[in-house]
């Protein structure tokens, strides 16, 4: 269902062991720049109403989740600071193709891997956190998060056949599966 080929590995709940105070903090940056992935989508293929649509929804769910994300923030006392982001989204956009309308597809896609990603490691934190309210609080964040990363790929199809787009995916999720296992040395929700 989530397009992953690989499944989180212990060394990232080491980390979140280490340091959930600055996985909390990355999760809300992660929710801050999904919000701008489907803005910036929004405003390239303004032309795709579909895309226009959908990427209307995901703009206020994603602002909606960085508000609760800020909220649990402060009432554990964590300030909300600019942090290091781990290198994993900035390799995957490296994999974007430049012409259109591969392009596209590949954004979309992109997107809809990082999403992917984001609801395996909700996941694994709802199952891994002694915390009552964490394990509640990314229990709820699940269903959203797989629905965009479904909306992601869908709309990718409307860009070309869905055996050309359903082929591209695998080739993204197969580097993106490399791309998690080497991780980052810092804690993050993607690292």
């Amino acid at each position: 269902m989530l397009s992953l080929q690989s499944a989180s590995t212990a060394r990232w709940l080491g980390q979140v062991d280490a340091g959930l105070d600055e996985v909390l903090i990355d999760h809300a940056h992660c929710e801050k720049k999904a919000a701008g992935v489907a803005m910036n989508l929004l405003f390239s293929y303004v032309d795709h109403v579909a895309l226009a649509r959908a990427m209307t929804e995901i703009v206020n769910e994603e602002l909606e989740h960085f508000r609760l994300v800020l909220d649990l923030l402060e009432r554990r006392g964590i300030p909300f600071k600019k942090l290091s982001p781990s290198s994993y989204g900035a390799r995957l956009h490296d994999l974007i193709r430049k012409d259109e309308p591969a392009r596209a597809i590949d954004r979309l896609l992109v997107a809809g891997l990082i999403e992917a990603r984001s609801c395996e490691r909700f996941q694994l934190l709802a199952e891994h956190v002694a915390d009552t309210e964490l394990r509640d609080f990314y229990r709820s964040l699940f269903e959203s998060e797989a629905r965009h990363h479904s909306t992601y790929v869908r709309l990718a199809c409307d860009f070309q056949p869905e055996h050309t787009v359903r082929e591209r995916l695998h080739e993204l999720s197969a580097r993106e599966a490399e791309i998690i296992e080497i991780g980052d040395p810092v804690p993050r929700m993607h690292s």
